[in-house]
């Protein structure tokens, strides 16, 4: 297996011998407003592709977490191949259907896709009426003959559900959206360094690999400050905290 971080949640990931795309987010830096009710007026995305796009748009297999945005934009929409076999959540099948995809693949519970099993997990992004507000989201399990269980955990807090997906597959790597998104009001969205920490301290037998930031505006936790805790817990050892374009 290898996986490069393209951008936020973007993912390129070499895996039983086929090339997924995951949560792509190809529109130019600053094409979009700033989200909502957010601390800064930043315009999204913050950073440009590492790589040209034309990289990224001919995959085997493309898996979407969830629709907002940040993992879903009108770039890919447009310029990925609408023949391309994609994995989404039960909820997002009938837009993305009428964005022209041809091959939209549900995964209720689990899906086998050629010798790559796939299974979906739940998670919550954010708390109380903020994560009812931003509807469902969902992780994806990977398994292969050959290859390390792969645990993409997709916009969700650390909760019972990602406890429950890491103790049910016990995944060797698992891929976590950090930043610790926020609105002006509650609790953060997505990951922050505490529940990291947490996801540590359940699966030390898992490679942790911390994406989903330095490229939205309202993901306010620094790879430097992520990386500062981490440490200072004790855990960084345990974490990658890739660049964009960067292999692993």
């Amino acid at each position: 297996m290898k996986l490069q971080l393209i951008r936020n949640a973007t993912l390129r990931v070499h895996y039983g011998g086929a090339d997924i795309l995951v949560d792509p987010l190809l529109g130019g830096a600053g094409v979009y407003p700033p989200i909502p009710r957010t601390s800064n007026d930043r315009r999204n995305p913050l950073v440009e592709l590492p790589v040209p796009v034309e990289e990224l748009i001919h995959p085997d297999l493309i898996l979407v977490t969830h629709v907002h945005r940040d993992h879903w934009d009108e770039a890919a929409a447009s310029l990925l191949p609408h023949e391309t076999p994609l994995v989404c959540q039960p909820d997002n099948e009938d837009l993305l259907k009428n964005q022209g995809f041809k091959n939209v693949l549900p995964v209720e519970a689990a899906l086998e896709w050629k010798h790559i099993g796939i299974r979906r997990t739940s998670g919550r992004h954010g708390t109380g009426d903020i994560a009812v507000a931003m509807g469902p989201v969902s992780g994806f399990v990977l398994k292969a003959d050959g290859e390390p269980t792969l645990y993409i955990a997709g916009d969700t807090v650390y909760c019972l559900e990602v406890e429950q997906a890491i103790q049910a597959y016990q995944p060797e790597i698992i891929v976590v959206n950090a930043g610790g998104a926020r609105f002006l009001e509650g609790d953060p969205i997505t990951m922050n360094a505490e529940d990291i920490q947490r996801v540590c301290r359940l699966a030390p037998y898992s490679r942790i690999i911390a994406v989903h930031l330095e490229a939205i505006n309202h993901c306010l936790e620094t790879r430097e400050g992520l990386r500062a805790r981490l440490t200072a817990a004790g855990c960084i050892a345990q974490v990658d905290i890739p660049q964009d374009g960067e292999w692993l």
